[in-house]
């Protein structure tokens, strides 16, 4: 699988921020964890030069080189890191590193700084003005990362794509298990024309038409669906199906189908109308623990965000953990 197609454990949508930087001088590192695509405006200059949608550090005069820490907004098991330089031509960084680390808690700097860092990414090349895409094959859970660069210059965007692995310790007996922030992921779907369904399970309200998932027309009697992963398998009680920013594309209708361990269906939700720009909650019909529901709309449209509230399995969860 490509990892690039995996959550980025670091972003800000899940609330990843940067902890510390040595140096920011001509843009700040929070740049780093930025969900959207980094953008440039040539010769738009402020009093430290060029504006720059990245991270950028003075010219070094010194030995040594910068670095920035980064709190996962997610944190996880790394697949790979994507270190983007868009936009930085002859001053981005030849070289750099990711550094790795589980740490309980909300360290700041000085207990970063102390602590045991794992190598998983050694001093590697660097393209200019674009992505550098690095597998990583440690699969230990990581809460922080460390940006190593040599020996300054700039980088627009860090991705640090993985799997979500939450702490059952800090979830509430009910939460919604189809969030990617807790591991829930698409495997499967007909179609993604115009928006991948991924984004359904992404924190927050949609923020426009493009952040969800939306199909292309359909000119055959079939409909469109896509199947999730849970969190943890969960006994379910709630859906929220967001149709917010499609009007004159949104679903007609809609059902939920669960999936046990042994891959038998229970319907969770029959057929419903949908309106558009509408968020939608419904009660689901009770059925057994399931590990995965599919979605299907009819017959095709756009939906903002998918949220499935249930309880989780709590042993799975410290599984996955480890614990």
């Amino acid at each position: 699988m490509d990892f690039s197609a995996l959550p980025d454990l670091a972003s800000r949508a899940f609330g990843g921020g940067v902890v510390h930087a040595n140096d920011e001088f001509f843009a700040a590192a929070d740049h780093l964890v930025l969900p959207d695509t980094p953008g440039h405006a040539p010769k738009t200059f402020d009093h430290k030069g060029q504006v720059y949608d990245g991270w950028e550090t003075r010219r070094r005069r010194s030995p040594g080189h910068d670095f920035a820490i980064i709190r996962l907004g997610a944190p996880g098991v790394v697949h790979g890191v994507d270190i983007d330089t868009a936009f930085f031509t002859g001053n981005f960084p030849p070289h750099a590193s990711v550094e790795a680390v589980e740490l309980p808690g909300y360290p700041g700097p000085d207990e970063l700084a102390d602590a045991d860092w794992v190598e998983i990414l050694p001093k590697s090349p660097l393209k200019g003005d674009g992505r550098n895409l690095y597998p990583v094959e440690d699969r230990r859970r990581f809460t922080h990362v460390r940006l190593n660069i040599f020996p300054d210059g700039g980088v627009a965007r860090l991705r640090v794509h993985g799997e979500v692995v939450p702490d059952p310790a800090l979830l509430p007996k009910v939460f919604d298990v189809a969030a990617a922030q807790y591991g829930a992921t698409v495997v499967d779907c007909s179609n993604m024309f115009y928006g991948n369904p991924q984004r359904m399970l992404m924190p927050g309200l949609a923020r426009n038409m493009g952040d969800g998932w939306e199909t292309s027309r359909r000119r055959d009697d079939g409909n469109d669906w896509v199947l999730v992963r849970l969190a943890a398998p969960a006994v379910l009680r709630f859906a929220d199906l967001d149709t917010s920013h499609f009007k004159g594309n949104a679903p007609g209708w809609a059902t939920l189908t669960g999936f046990d361990h042994d891959g038998f269906a229970h319907e969770l939700l029959p057929r419903v109308a949908l309106r558009p720009d509408t968020p939608h909650r419904f009660p689901l019909v009770k059925a057994p623990e399931v590990t995965q529901v599919r979605l299907d709309v009819f017959p095709d449209g756009g939906m903002a965000r998918l949220r499935l509230l249930g309880r989780a399995d709590r042993n799975h969860l410290r599984a996955r953990l480890g614990r």
